[in-house]
């Protein structure tokens, strides 16, 4: 539901009091320390009953995700954790993927851990807002997003996902597919667009936490806490899938570490603007790419590991020197290092359209924007 003019004069004057009143000097500091997409809709106290202002605040290569919201939404609550991948029970999260059609918010009733007998093929236009509630997807399955568009995922607990060998499940409109071998994955796009994750905590899977692949594009991966995995978000199918040359990703506002090792992200023949991040250490590498892809670091952090690799960047050795990778504005601690594009000259620029782009903060203020990183704990009648 778009928001009117009365209720945004609502939310400034709540946000004016906080600011103002002494009694709440914890809230007004936490509120001048948030991002730009925090600030959109965690200043407001009565957010649950705005669940759909979130729409509006994502920035990036996602855009704004207005196409989510609206008179049309239907709301859905998960009152029900179990999975039945062919015949899902209503009250699960899997049936609200396949027996749904057009927008739909999802929620949740309380805490609840999903084990997915299978994958869970997201479907186009849901929503799955894990606000307020304590929501594991762990253990089994976890989410595809395969040839959809316009999704939100966020405030979810991903974490221990598992190979899953080739099988059937029931996808969006009641449609048996026939998935193939996966490889564990938190989160994997195959050919979709317009895709925000934010604010989930992401973490010991098998594979993977986060794939871009196949002609993924236009997507924002924003405010999310990845920890504990060796290869964590992967931009770019393989080396000969030429298609992920038009691929453009923002990644922002993200904690990654402790215990993360590489692929943060690794990206082939796309473009990445990574700014804002928190990065916690690396094992082999934190930024790294093949194929000669455009990456932008801006304005972040990097803290070295302490007796380990200092050097940020990994380039596939085999390629010559075409490569575009540029650090602008990053802040290094412990020693840390970033190895420019040996041919020099600027960093390209992201192009954002007016509803893409946003404000670049410091890299000295990257620890308060990424404080609170990862699914929230949002108190009932209170900033989230």
């Amino acid at each position: 539901m778009a928001l009117t003019g009365a209720m945004q004069c609502l939310f400034s004057a709540m946000l004016i009091v906080i600011l103002n009143n002494p009694s709440l000097a914890v809230a007004r500091r936490s509120i001048e320390n948030m991002n730009a997409i925090d600030k959109c809709w965690r200043t407001n106290p009565n957010w649950r009953s705005h669940r759909q202002q979130l729409a509006k605040c994502s920035v990036g290569y996602a855009g704004k995700m207005i196409e989510n919201i609206g008179q049309d939404v239907m709301k859905y609550k998960v009152t029900d954790p179990s999975d039945d991948p062919l015949d899902p029970k209503p009250g699960t999260l899997r049936y609200a993927m396949t027996n749904l059609k057009g927008k739909v918010w999802i929620t949740f009733q309380r805490d609840m851990k999903i084990k997915l007998g299978k994958p869970l093929l997201v479907s186009s236009f849901s929503t799955i807002d894990g606000r307020g509630v304590n929501v594991h997807i762990a253990n089994g399955g976890c989410l595809v997003l395969q040839r959809v568009t316009n999704v939100i995922i966020h405030g979810l607990r991903i974490h221990n996902c598992k190979a899953q060998g080739p099988g059937q499940v029931m996808g969006p409109y009641r449609e048996i597919t026939e998935l193939s071998q996966v490889d564990g994955d938190a989160i994997r796009m195959i050919t979709s667009s317009k895709i925000w994750i934010d604010h989930n905590t992401l973490y010991d899977c098998q594979d993977g936490l986060i794939d871009v692949t196949r002609g993924s594009t236009g997507i924002t991966i924003s405010n999310n806490w990845f920890r504990y995995q060796n290869k964590v978000m992967l931009l770019g199918h393989n080396d000969g899938y030429l298609r992920d040359k038009d691929m453009k990703v923002t990644v922002a506002f993200n904690h990654f570490g402790p215990s993360c090792l590489q692929r943060m992200p690794r990206v082939r023949f796309g473009y990445a603007h990574v700014v804002n991040n928190l990065y916690q250490g690396w094992g082999l590498y934190a930024i790294g790419g093949s194929m000669n892809p455009s990456i932008k670091s801006q304005a972040n952090l990097f803290i070295a590991p302490k007796g380990g690799k200092k050097e940020i960047t990994w380039r596939n050795g085999n390629e010559g020197t075409s490569w575009n990778f540029h650090s602008v504005e990053d802040v290094f601690e412990n020693g840390a290092s970033f190895s420019q594009s040996d041919q020099g000259g600027i960093a390209v620029k992201p192009e954002y359209s007016s509803d893409q782009v946003f404000q670049v903060a410091d890299a000295t203020t990257v620890r308060s924007l990424t404080k609170s990183a990862g699914a929230l704990k949002c108190p009932k009648q209170s900033i989230c």
